[in-house]
């Protein structure tokens, strides 16, 4: 069975909804009608990042990042595969190294307290963790499920 969003693309969602009520936060701040926190703008950029990062998990368990296939569409279809797959154990091993970093970062950070932030810098800096561990889960989960001949549990994007 297939679900109509997958989790990622549900908690990206709803960080861009919380960063829409900030920035507006942030809009009427600025004007004579009220005097905005100083924190919005920081807390604005911290949601977008996690946004942007997280959303990537969903766009990897959909399998629908942009490709550029013209070159590789020529190929006969087991080649096509073959590729895929190939490139595919390449991005995992790319993004577990960048795990290792994300990690490294989150620990160099954690003493660091944020500019107007109530909270240590690595907060930021797990986005990075976090959602490449998704990406990583998602990918595995594409290999698979291509391996097995088995649908992976991913969300349905023909759904209305």
């Amino acid at each position: 069975m297939t679900r109509k969003y997958a989790s990622e693309a549900v908690a990206a969602s709803v960080i861009f909804i919380v960063l829409f009520f900030i920035i507006l936060w942030q809009v009427f701040g600025r004007t004579p009608l009220m005097t905005g926190p100083v924190w919005t703008e920081e807390l604005a950029r911290w949601l977008w990042v996690w946004m942007a990062l997280i959303g990537i998990g969903a766009v990897e368990g959909n399998d629908s990042h942009l490709r550029m296939s013209f070159l590789t569409g020529l190929l006969p279809q087991a080649v096509q595969r073959a590729l895929q797959i190939l490139a595919d154990l390449i991005y995992i091993g790319l993004a577990s190294h960048l795990i290792w970093i994300a990690w490294k970062s989150v620990k160099r950070t954690w003493n660091y307290e944020a500019v107007s932030l109530p909270t240590s810098d690595a907060v930021l800096y797990a986005s990075a963790f976090v959602a490449t561990i998704l990406i990583v889960l998602r990918v595995a989960q594409r290999l698979l499920s291509s391996a097995t001949g088995f649908p992976s549990n991913q969300t349905d994007d023909s759904a209305p």
